[in-house]
């Protein structure tokens, strides 16, 4: 339970959810869009934001659906972690769901909470992003679908009062190669030391990570030296060690050497298995 009063709002619709926000930003009550609620309750009991209001989206249909097509798979913003890997309609993000928290916190964080959360990790991300998915966006101008590498720099940045949606996932991306692993530090459910997701589009490998930097990220100059075959799979390791885009994350759960030395061996092993066929 949240430790103090507030104004609770559960909007049938986007454009509600939105009115609703902008009404009580006005009334000064510091507002948050609510869907699993696992991180905004704990939070909460530890003092460390105090809203005066949620908007709570579960009812709003757009954001609960989970359904594929001939253009690919969405998912709303208000679907579980439990709810995507159960559906297994996209192996790598079923993967990727299915390490972060245990099976009773799973039930509870959603995609859309993930995604904009302050756990820095975030790693649905690595999937969508590897994907070229698409993002539809609620705010002043409406809805609107980005490619979600356009909004997604570390995390999800919106402007005030707008929320997500839906992801879209193109079709070609639920039955690429993939291959996806996370190492921790102790046991199997806790944050990564590192965690890599990578696809297979024709014939070129791509690549996504969390852990090792302070914020989960896709780099073009990377995935350049994995597919750049004249280079031996442990040189091209090396190599996407140098280019990371932030100092390795020290942290109690690792050092950043200790971290670097992860990516690097995590990194050949792809490259070894990718080059085997095994992926």
């Amino acid at each position: 339970m949240i430790p103090f009063d507030f104004v609770y709002c559960r909007p049938d619709t986007p454009a509600e959810a939105y009115e609703a926000f902008l009404q009580l930003q006005s009334e000064g009550k510091n507002p948050a869009y609510y869907a699993g609620g696992s991180e905004i309750i704990t939070m909460c009991r530890a003092g460390s934001i105090r809203p005066g209001a949620v908007i709570d989206i579960k009812r709003i249909p757009e954001c609960m659906s989970l359904s594929a097509d001939a253009e690919g798979l969405h998912i709303g913003c208000a679907c579980t972690l439990s709810q995507i890997k159960d559906s297994k309609l996209f192996p790598l993000l079923t993967l990727a769901c299915g390490r972060i928290a245990d099976h009773t916190n799973q039930c509870r964080i959603t995609l859309g909470g993930n995604l904009c959360g302050t756990i820095l990790y975030r790693e649905t991300s690595l999937p969508l992003l590897l994907s070229d998915s698409a993002v539809t966006i609620f705010g002043g101008g409406g809805l609107r679908t980005l490619p979600l590498q356009s909004v997604f720099r570390g995390r999800l940045r919106l402007g005030a009062g707008e929320f997500a949606v839906r992801l879209h996932v193109p079709a070609w991306a639920l039955q690429a190669r993939h291959f996806h692993v996370k190492r921790t530090a102790n046991e199997k459910i806790d944050y990564p030391l590192v965690s890599m997701s990578a696809l297979v589009r024709e014939q070129e490998l791509r690549a996504a990570f969390s852990g090792v930097c302070a914020f989960p990220f896709r780099s073009g100059q990377i995935e350049a030296v994995l597919n750049n075959r004249a280079l031996s799979c442990a040189d091209r390791a090396e190599q996407a060690a140098l280019l990371l885009p932030a100092p390795a994350l020290q942290d109690v759960e690792g050092s950043g050497e200790y971290r670097t030395f992860v990516f690097k061996n995590m990194v050949q092993a792809l490259l070894e298995e990718v080059e085997h066929g095994q992926v």
